[in-house]
């Protein structure tokens, strides 16, 4: 069933929510529309697996179910190409818009017996496939919404949007709270925007970090904070802690497009003629190492030189972290010698 047209109003203070229902994961994100069209992401979740590979696989285990003694599997294993093609079938079947009992064609031949035939589910059944997907979304939306009071409308995007059954929980469970819309063709929704993002990323202007990042260093050791295994003495007898995390930006922080940060390091040894840096990342918003739990890394690593070794100890090394909008760029410069290195870290991956 088409969806009527809905005028929507845009205006600054406008806040919406898109929740994006892949094939892998259901990211929910929160805009707030800003002076000139500009976006603020006000809540970033990402990262499970609730999208449409989980329906089916409850679909494929209900298969299981159904035809005992390992039927289903040795159907797989003789007849692949089939396989996947009722699975396609199944794809568009649960994306179907509206039915009270579907069909779905189901194999033609298994062990030398060549027939059709059409498998019947009931709504009720086809319901359960979703069951978590729907819990997800729920607790999602219901978590959102009571953190933030004024959201405007709610837009389901992704080719799981397509399902009627998915339509219709969230207008249920959520029409109260917000207007409820889905585009004609969900799926293009997501291309359409990723092309205009791609033509102008500033239209986002604030995101949220997705981690807390970090890059490892050293630190003047204390023995009533630091673990006695990080102790690291140097040539002239200065006792260091290694693997400390020095955190770039926190996981949730608000970050503006096109911003800077700048960080300042020091070598640990007079004669020390390079500095690396190893970048990592964790959700955690506060850890002490870098091999903490939790801890992912190092996502990139650069190293720049340093051959003026004449103030020891005492020389510089800037750090400038660019946040574009969907990667972090690193730019480390010795400034005795003017030596820079730069690396790039992926910001948005989940």
């Amino acid at each position: 069933m088409a969806e009527a047209p809905v005028e929507i109003n845009l205006s600054p203070g406008t806040q919406y929510i898109v929740v994006d229902c892949g094939g892998g994961t259901i990211d929910i994100t929160v805009h707030d529309v800003l002076e000139g069209g500009q976006l603020k992401e006000l809540h970033k979740a990402s990262g499970n697996d609730k999208g449409g590979r989980r329906v089916d696989r409850k679909f494929v285990q209900c298969m299981r179910e159904f035809f005992c003694d390992g039927l289903w599997e040795e159907y797989e294993t003789d007849f692949p190409s089939e396989a996947q093609a009722f699975m396609e079938d199944f794809i568009c079947f649960r994306q179907a818009d509206h039915a009270k009992v579907q069909q779905l064609d189901f194999y033609e031949k298994f062990k030398s017996k060549s027939y059709s035939a059409k498998l019947e589910i009931s709504e009720k059944k086809m319901e359960s496939f979703f069951r978590e997907t729907l819990v997800h979304v729920t607790d999602s939306l219901s978590e959102i919404l009571n953190k933030h009071s004024d959201i405007k409308y709610i837009l389901l995007v992704g080719g799981l949007s397509s399902s009627h059954i998915l339509r219709r929980h969230v207008r249920r469970e959520f029409s109260d709270q917000a207007k409820v819309l889905c585009p004609k063709n969900p799926q293009e929704a997501i291309l359409k925007g990723a092309v205009m993002f791609g033509r102008d990323p500033s239209v986002i202007r604030t995101r949220k970090s997705a981690f807390t990042y970090g890059v490892s260093m050293y630190k003047t050791f204390d023995p009533s904070l630091h673990k006695s295994e990080k102790q690291y003495i140097n040539k002239e007898g200065v006792i260091w802690c290694r693997d400390i995390f020095s955190k770039l930006v926190g996981i949730n922080e608000d970050v503006e497009w096109n911003s800077t940060r700048e960080f300042t390091f020091f070598p640990s040894e007079s004669d020390q003629q390079n500095m690396g840096f190893s970048f990592y990342r964790t959700e955690r918003e506060t850890v002490m190492y870098v091999d903490d739990w939790g801890v992912e890394g190092p996502v990139a690593e650069c190293v720049v030189d340093m051959p003026d070794t004449a103030k020891g100890t005492n020389r510089e090394v800037k750090l400038e972290v660019f946040f574009g909008s969907t990667e972090i760029k690193a730019k480390a410069t010795d400034l005795e010698s003017k030596s820079t290195v730069s690396v790039i870290v992926d910001f948005i991956a989940s």
